[in-house]
């Protein structure tokens, strides 16, 4: 993602504690054959009760991969009819084989296109996907990209540093730690995160990952003021799984 958040996103968000916003993580591949666009889901669905949490059912050898400390934020597509600023020119790349483009992209609302920026795929109301990533400008595109040019899949893709996890690390949530500010996380966020199997499929622009940071992608917002939800959500001394 770039998200140099988030989300690029991947980069990242909260729920209880509104948390800054993730920086986006994505890095644009550089030729990428683009796969058919997906169907994304219209919210996050969380489980339920009576599943276990990975931690419930791990053998005591699989319970010495986990791995305490980390911070986990989340990104998402911005939704154009969910934002209603002042329309703003966009210029950059009509298709994605081209970087730092000048081509007129269109007008869209000024907090569409922030949101954007910050986590890297917006979902414009013609149907289009506006993308941003750090070393390319804004681009058009059929799908959002993770940064090895795959279509971004929600409950799946996440972003780290490839220094940290590399590209196609494969990980639980298996405690959501808190909130910025101590609280618990909410109940049915916490389950949604944790009963996903992630994979490490994009990456934060330089600068704004870290050594303990994960993005985690949710899939596009699915209101207006997106951010002030449960699901734009902040994990602090969260635990995780590998492999």
């Amino acid at each position: 993602m770039i998200m140099v958040a988030a989300t690029a996103t991947a980069t990242a968000a909260g729920c209880g504690t509104k948390a800054e916003p993730p920086a986006a993580s994505k890095s644009t591949p550089a030729s990428p054959t683009a796969p058919p666009s997906p169907t994304l889901p219209t919210s996050p669905t969380a489980s339920t009760g009576g599943t276990k949490s990975p931690q419930d059912t791990k053998s005591p050898q699989q319970q010495s991969s986990l791995s305490p400390g980390w911070e986990i934020t989340v990104y998402y597509t911005a939704v154009e009819d969910y934002h209603d600023g002042t329309p703003t020119p966009v210029t950059g790349c009509p298709t994605l084989n081209c970087k730092n483009g000048t081509d007129d992209l269109g007008s869209y609302p000024a907090d569409f296109v922030e949101a954007v920026q910050d986590e890297g795929t917006g979902r414009t109301s013609s149907g289009r996907y506006l993308n941003w990533s750090y070393d390319i400008g804004y681009w058009l595109d059929s799908i959002p990209r993770t940064s090895d040019g795959q279509s971004l899949s929600p409950f799946v893709s996440a972003a780290a540093d490839p220094d940290v996890l590399p590209h196609g690390t494969r990980f639980t949530i298996a405690g959501c730690g808190t909130e910025d500010d101590g609280s618990t996380p909410p109940s049915a966020v916490c389950a949604a995160l944790k009963d996903a199997s992630w994979e490490i499929t994009d990456e934060f622009t330089p600068g704004l990952g870290g050594s303990q940071h994960i993005d985690a992608y949710i899939g596009p917002e699915t209101g207006e003021n997106f951010t002030d939800s449960d699901w734009y959500i902040t994990l602090n001394n969260a635990r995780i799984s590998i492999g």
